[in-house]
């Protein structure tokens, strides 16, 4: 219904425009209770850096938002006034006036403000209680920048001032501006909503852009610091210039495109009001910008002057917050039937009579633009202007009236008048409602109704604002409903880094602090916290994997009993004790043949009983090693190779006496031969043993944890203590295998006797060969392969003693027994005693 009779309305405008109109006489209106109003009606101030003397300052352009604000003033209060519930019996007027958005023109009307009831002056008194302004409150302005300055005064008078636009975080210091309200939110709520967008869409870098004005910088500001507590980095924060037609205005705008450019920013968020919004967007077109997502408020989002720049489209994805504002019921008819009524002369005749009953002509004429434009003019801005702010703002001033007043649904009984001061208890206790929805200020003073996103969407060159998100405590989006500027219009990528996985630290590069790459923590380090820029080592004995965010106990590790190589190794040990067992049975049963005689006798059952234990000794170095153990290994070690080795240093005396000191031999043979031997076996064993003491005073082995040379494991291993202990304790028996080797080296026998001396020569040799390897591989291993290669040492020994020295004894006893005989083995020597003493 309301479709035709608007275009029925806008053909009748436009038919009637040809003539001047009377819209700039609607804005002054007498009443009971004046409430004063502050609206841009126009921009473009003149002469405004030039000016040398205090004369009056005007501005050159309408600005058609700021008309239809105003006119949403004058709309409420109309209502109000023919309301017989809200203020019945009182009437209110208004007195409106144009700040042209500029700080230096918005005071002149506010002072008219604060003059007294009735005059031109304003007191200077000591106590202001009963003081009664010309205004019982004020309404506007728009702008952050203008309310710092007007709070000021209207805050001494504690005068009410309610703005319907200005969003500033400093606004809402109730001790700098106690008497301040607005009916928009503040800008933390803003940044709130923007910082929560940016991080549905992951996008991380991004540039911010806003003009030379308080709101723009304070703006900035509070998204600089809102942002940085949400891993998202600035790439740079732009100004536009405020004097757009200043000499250095258009190279500022080329370098901030340049900016854009340079730092392949894709996300610009944009602070500004729509006249250097216009600037900037025109200028990025201009110099060929590529696509980007811009992102905007309200203060340039819904206005014509930046919707209508040519080729506006080709700037890329456009999103924006817009405060969640209803509609105003009745609004577009009331504008209709007032540019209607403007072109009637009576109508017009009556206005300026009421006009004229406020006394202001002192300020000259309030929008003389005004009176040149038809309703056709302002229809695309009427259709999505936020004009609730300024209705809430409007009754928020009338409700708090009806309460001063002890209004009830019928009169309001009150006779005295109600100073501007005593307004205030009342705006900030109670809520009121508009239009069925309710409205309350909160502890800052400011309404928190939400925000809408909305989203630029062109079809055939018409422009949609299509609501796509909302926020109040959390933020949601259809993200379907978007259509990105990418080929496959989905959301394009603005990341200076991406999110860390967990187990990855921030390593910053750049000169940005806030810009990193993701590196995995390496292994045995954890990642303490998301926001660690390095990663923390874990304890000792602890381990991680790489990229980890925590540690883990490190198992033991040491040569296990059920592993294939130990089972390996004791199965060689089970099978090297087996021959040594062998042997001496097979050399016990043949004790008294002159073969086992001429080896030694009964030395071999020591040497072989030795062997047999040494081999056992394997088993010391399986399992979980302890001190203990780590000590007796050693030990054990060192005290079997003796018992073995001192037979063999007995039979090499022997040999050497024989061979080389003839003369001495009938002297000392009894000491080498016979039961005097053990005499000398007893000897070398406490020699060795000395040295064994010596080895534990000095510094035994013992059980060392080894944290670094396994990555998730501890290597429990039998650490040297003292080399030096280690080197006497070994080199004892180092030093009888010497004596056996240089004994028996030269010792050659006739072509038909056996030579015993080359049996022990050979096994002394095999011994150091593989006391070479062992010693090589020993001291550079740090695992369990140096338990295996100690084992491998101890079997490689066995096996080559006794089947050097043992095995072709046997062979004789066994297959060829006939050797087996005196003659073959008495005296098996070059040159015999006997008949060296002929």
């Amino acid at each position: 219904i309301m479709v035709p009779k608007l275009l029925l309305c806008l053909s009748l405008g436009w038919a009637a425009a040809l003539k001047p109109t009377c819209l700039s006489d609607q804005f002054r209106r007498p009443g009971d209770y004046i409430i004063g109003g502050l609206f841009p009606f126009g921009m473009d101030t003149v002469n405004l850096t030039a000016r040398t003397e205090p004369t009056l300052v005007v501005c050159e352009r309408l600005f058609v938002d700021g008309l239809l604000w105003a006119l949403g003033m004058k709309f409420a209060i109309d209502q109000i006034n023919n309301s017989t519930s809200l203020l019945p019996g009182v009437k209110l007027g208004y007195d409106m006036y144009n700040t042209c958005s500029e700080p230096v023109v918005a005071l002149q009307p506010s002072l008219l403000f604060l003059t007294q009831n009735g005059t031109r002056g304003i007191g200077v008194l000591c106590n202001y209680t009963d003081y009664q302004p010309r205004v019982i409150a004020v309404i506007g302005p728009y702008k952050s920048d203008l309310c710092l300055v007007t709070a000021k005064l209207f805050s001494f008078f504690l005068i009410p001032q309610v703005s319907y636009g200005a969003s500033s975080e400093k606004l809402g210091d109730l001790e700098a501006y106690p008497s301040f309200y607005r009916t928009v939110p503040s800008d933390e709520r803003l940044m709130e909503a923007l910082v929560l967008l940016l991080n549905k869409f992951g996008w991380n870098w991004v540039a911010t852009i806003g003009s030379d004005d308080e709101y723009s910088r304070g703006a900035q500001g509070l998204f600089s610091s809102t942002a940085g507590n949400h891993s998202i980095c600035i790439a740079f924060e732009g100004l536009i210039p405020t004097d757009l037609e200043g000499p250095q205005a258009q190279n500022q705008l080329e370098d901030t495109v340049q900016l854009i450019n340079t730092t392949k920013v894709n996300t610009i968020i944009l602070f500004a009001f729509s006249q250097p919004a216009r600037a900037l967007l025109e200028q990025s077109i201009k110099m060929g910008l590529s696509e980007k997502v811009w992102i905007g408020t309200e203060s340039w989002i819904l206005s014509d002057i930046t919707t209508s720049i040519p080729n506006i489209q080709s700037i890329g994805t456009v999103l924006g917050f817009i405060m969640k504002a209803g509609t105003v019921p009745g609004f577009q008819k009331y504008v209709a039937d007032l540019f209607t009524s403007v072109q009637q002369d009576k109508f017009c005749q009556e206005s300026r009579e009421s006009s004229h009953l406020m006394n202001s002509d002192g300020l000259g004429a309030l929008c003389e633009e005004c009176d040149h434009i038809s309703l056709r003019d302002i229809s695309s801005s009427l259709s999505h202007s936020q004009i609730q702010p300024v209705h809430v703002a409007v009754y928020s001033v009338a409700h708090a009236l009806h309460r001063a007043l002890g209004c009830s649904q019928h009169a309001c009984p009150r006779a005295a008048p109600v100073r501007s001061w005593q307004l205030l208890n009342f705006m900030n206790t109670l809520p009121f409602t508009v239009n069925g929805q309710t409205f309350r200020f909160d502890q800052s003073h400011s309404t928190n109704p939400g925000y809408k996103l909305v989203f630029w969407s062109w079809e055939n060159g018409a422009l949609t604002y299509l609501p796509v998100g909302d926020y109040e405590e959390s933020l949601h989006i259809n993200k379907s409903q978007i259509r990105f500027h990418t080929a496959d219009q989905k959301a394009s990528t603005s990341e200076c880094f991406r999110h860390c996985e967990p187990g990855q630290f921030k390593q910053l590069k750049g000169f940005h602090l806030c810009c990193y790459d993701c590196t995995d923590c390496p292994e045995n380090t954890f990642l303490r916290s998301p926001d660690s820029s390095t990663c923390t080592p874990c304890p000792e004995q602890q381990w991680s994997p790489l990229r980890s965010t925590r540690c883990y106990d490190r198992s033991e590790r040491y040569l296990f009993w059920n592993q294939p190589l130990t089972i390996t190794l004791l199965a060689v040990m089970s099978i090297t004790i087996s021959l040594t067992c062998v042997t001496a049975a097979l050399f016990l049963k043949s004790l008294q043949t002159p073969l086992v005689q001429a080896s030694g006798g009964k030395l071999n059952l020591l040497a072989l009983f030795a062997l047999t234990l040494l081999c056992l000794s394997c088993c010391l170095y399986v399992g979980k090693p302890s001190n203990t153990l780590c000590m007796t290994q050693q030990i054990v070690y060192a005290l079997c190779l003796n018992g073995c080795f001192s037979t063999f240093f007995i039979k090499s005396l022997e040999i050497t006496l024989v061979t080389e000191f003839p003369r001495c031999a009938p002297t000392f043979l009894p000491w080498v031969t016979g039961r005097r031997t053990w005499l000398l076996v007893a000897l070398c064993l406490l020699v060795e043993g000395l040295f064994c003491i010596c080895y534990l005073y000095l510094g035994p082995d013992s059980l060392q944890p080894d944290y670094k040379s396994l990555p998730s494991e501890v290597l429990l291993v039998c650490e040297t203590q003292s080399w030096l202990a280690f080197t006497l304790m070994h080199g004892c028996n180092s030093c009888i295998a010497l004596v056996c080797f240089l004994c028996t080296f030269m010792v050659q026998t006739s072509g038909k006797k056996y030579n015993v001396a080359r049996g022990i020569t050979f096994a002394i040799l095999i011994y150091f060969i593989i006391w070479i390897f062992f010693v090589a591989i020993f001291t550079t291993l740090k695992t369990v392969l140096r338990s295996v290669t100690q084992i491998s040492t101890i079997l490689a020994t066995s096996l080559g003693i006794l089947g050097i020295y043992y095995i072709p004894k046997c062979y004789i006893i066994l297959f060829k027994p006939d050797l087996n005989t005196v003659d073959y083995f008495q005296y098996s020597i070059k040159e015999e005693p006997e008949e060296d003493s002929q």
